[in-house]
């Protein structure tokens, strides 16, 4: 099963021309990652449509005040980030559809990805359209996800991907016409 722009923007109203730009990453990402049921495309779509603002960022917004939580202390080293304030913040900051963040994950993602570890030397890569959907492929088979969208629970998907349950209303009403659309 895949998924047309035209049904993406029933979905994703607010994604203007951006649908059709992910439409093909999309569709080789879910196909690679057997996100191919109607509760699995529903759920990543919602997913990715809400951490994405519906395709408008793949890059992780914020200055180097913000980013620098990322560069040292213990959320830097959790990350795999050097404990040295150089950089690593703003270079590893979060992008794709599903943010990548830190950079050990940026190194394990390269890896599934790439077979290398090119993402370390340029992680702008991800926020190219196909990678940007591969990499939130890569995260969603990593999460073990597809087995909590066929039992239907949107609640732990979203903690998995969110830490939290920040913008929960948001995804659910994205899920909802997602399942209304991919019937």
């Amino acid at each position: 099963m895949s998924i047309s722009a035209q049904q993406l923007l029933q979905i994703l109203p607010h994604a203007g021309r951006n649908a059709g730009v992910f439409v093909p990453g999309l569709n080789a990402t879910m196909g690679k990652y057997a996100i191919i049921t109607r509760l699995r495309m529903a759920a990543f779509i919602a997913q990715i449509g809400h951490e994405s603002g519906q395709f408008r960022y793949v890059r992780e917004l914020g200055g180097d005040a913000y980013l620098a939580k990322y560069d040292t202390g213990k959320l830097a080293q959790r990350l795999g980030n050097t404990p040295e304030a150089d950089g690593d913040g703003q270079k590893y900051r979060g992008r794709g559809l599903i943010q990548v963040t830190g950079r050990a994950n940026y190194e394990a993602c390269s890896e599934a990805l790439f077979g290398d570890s090119r993402l370390l030397a340029t992680p702008e890569l991800l926020e190219q359209p196909v990678y940007a959907s591969m990499s939130a492929g890569w995260f969603w088979h990593r999460a073990g996800l597809n087995t909590l969208a066929d039992k239907g629970d949107f609640l732990t998907i979203t903690k998995r991907i969110n830490g939290g349950t920040n913008g929960l209303e948001d995804r659910k009403a994205i899920y909802k016409r997602a399942l209304e659309v991919l019937q």
